[in-house]
């Protein structure tokens, strides 16, 4: 076993969420890809990488990206919906499991294999569903359909200690409003990398995130 996988999944979320609270959502990339865009990511300060299922070969880039993540970062699969698939993330090297819905299958399968598990919630019935299948941490989708005032809502009644992560159209200047009412951290998909960005432009934004992330 090494060190890394001697981490458990809580911690391993913790450390990661806490140095960086932000979680890059690599839509459409490709394998041939992923270790320059990974590190341009990894560099700027990202800890918390995912590679959605409905990517070019996402086993092999979650394979690649693993390999070069250390016990300090979180490397995983989004877009899971099926319970064979935490599977598949585990052996490649994934930790992180992350959904569009919730599904308690698929959290119980994640906390039974000792990864964490981020399952999209939008209402409080999903978000209290999720917490009591074990979900480590919630992602609000799709943000972008509804607006801050529905996080500081849920969040007055959510338990504390249960990240809340804004997903769905988020940008460094858009970011403030979500933070302060409540969101404890941000996914950030094709306004931080789509098919076809360059890792020179991926590096850009990404520092552009952190920048308002510290403010």
């Amino acid at each position: 076993m090494t060190a890394a996988e001697s981490i458990s999944a809580s911690a391993r979320f913790e450390a990661a969420f806490a140095a960086c609270p932000l979680v890059a959502v690599l839509r459409g990339i490709r394998p041939d890809e992923i270790e320059a865009v990974g590190g341009a990511l990894i560099d700027a300060g990202f800890t918390i990488l995912e590679v959605p299922l409905n990517s070019p070969e996402p086993y092999e880039s979650i394979t690649r990206l693993s390999a070069m993540a250390g016990e300090s970062l979180l490397i995983g699969a989004g877009t899971v919906t099926k319970v064979e698939e935490v599977g598949r993330v585990a052996a490649a090297g994934g930790h992180l499991i992350v959904s569009p819905h919730c599904d308690p299958a698929v959290i119980a399968a994640s906390v039974d294999a000792d990864m964490v598990c981020l399952p999209g919630v939008f209402t409080p019935t999903e978000a209290f569903a999720a917490i009591h299948a074990g979900a480590h941490g919630l992602k609000f989708f799709p943000a972008e359909a509804a607006t801050p005032a529905v996080i500081k809502a849920m969040k007055a009644v959510l338990p504390r200690g249960v990240p809340l992560i804004a997903v769905g159209g988020m940008t460094p200047d858009t970011m403030g409003a979500w933070g302060d009412a409540g969101a404890d951290g941000y996914g950030l998909g094709s306004n931080l990398y789509r098919p076809g960005t360059t890792t020179q432009a991926v590096a850009e934004q990404a520092a552009r995130y952190v920048a308002a992330l510290k403010r």
